[in-house]
């Protein structure tokens, strides 16, 4: 059995995101459009959650709404003119529209979590969105930068994806860090394998979503895990990725042996995922999407 298989038979998880997709496009209702995605983010929310609940609806709309606020900010920041096969929203509407769209997001997602009255969990998403904004700025500061630590890299994974994996674990179980502190780590853990992932993918482009072209990261000069291994070993990736030319560097990634050793450090970062799980009501599904997030192909 797939670890997606393991996943998508858990009890309820269909009417879960069957009702979130719904509450989506409710909340999107004035941007038609917006409301495409995987749900990885709302799934967790519903794994993390406790047995006897209702089902934490209000927690994965508002992390999805986040999330989805982020990557219209992310396009238009970084210009793309793409997003899962469709335009951009800035691509189609312009800049002052994006810009509007995301923080109309932004807003739907604290509207709903506040409307609960739940003060906490309010304070769990914002502390996110702060670490969304702070790994966007290191982001910025590393752009066409081959010298990066990879340390430094790895925490822009968890600033940028790690954060907001480790409140959907939070928002689900309905706890503070404190309380929750290894299902946090899990979320953590898993976020940065997720966003290793990524990047190993737009370096080969080993994707279904027609949106998606490979070697987006090294165009806009992103210093990704992959490629800041390459560059390392490879003159012509390290110009490349210095904002230099881009004629052949793609290819020499992957000569360098940068893909396999990215992997092995993802892999190393689902394993502690997995070793944060403490006996959780969902644990098999929880561990299931250790492997899934690198195994994906999109």
């Amino acid at each position: 059995m797939s670890s997606l298989t393991t996943i998508h038979e858990t009890e309820g998880l269909e009417e879960y995101l069957g009702e979130i997709e719904q509450r989506l496009l409710g909340a999107v209702s004035c941007h038609p459009g917006l409301a495409g995605g995987k749900r990885l983010r709302p799934l967790l929310v519903f794994l993390a959650a406790p047995s006897g609940r209702e089902p934490p609806y209000v927690a994965g709309v508002s992390v999805e709404l986040v999330h989805m606020a982020t990557l219209v900010h992310d396009d238009l920041i970084d210009r793309a003119g793409y997003r899962r096969g469709r335009a951009s929203a800035w691509a189609r509407f312009g800049p002052d529209a994006a810009r509007a769209a995301g923080d109309y997001l932004f807003a739907r997602a604290f509207g709903e979590l506040a409307a609960t009255g739940d003060g906490r969990a309010v304070s769990t998403l914002a502390s996110a969105c702060l670490s969304l904004a702070r790994g966007e700025a290191l982001q910025r500061a590393q752009t066409h930068d081959p010298e990066t630590s990879v340390e430094s890299y790895l925490e822009r994974c968890a600033l940028k994806t790690g954060k907001l994996f480790e409140a959907a674990c939070l928002l689900g179980a309905g706890a503070t860090r404190e309380d929750a502190r290894e299902l946090a780590d899990f979320g953590l853990a898993l976020g940065i394998a997720f966003q290793i992932a990524d990047d190993i993918l737009d370096c080969t482009g080993e994707t279904i979503d027609p949106g998606k072209i490979a070697g987006t990261d090294l165009r806009e000069g992103t210093p990704t895990l992959p490629l800041l291994l390459a560059a390392r070993d490879d003159e012509v990736v390290h110009r490349a990725l210095a904002g230099g030319s881009l004629d052949g560097a793609l290819v020499r990634v992957a000569a360098t042996g940068a893909l396999d050793r990215s992997r092995r450090v993802a892999l190393e970062y689902a394993e502690r995922a997995r070793a944060c799980l403490n006996g959780e009501v969902h644990s098999d599904e929880l561990e299931a999407m250790t492997y899934a997030v690198v195994e994906r192909r999109t």
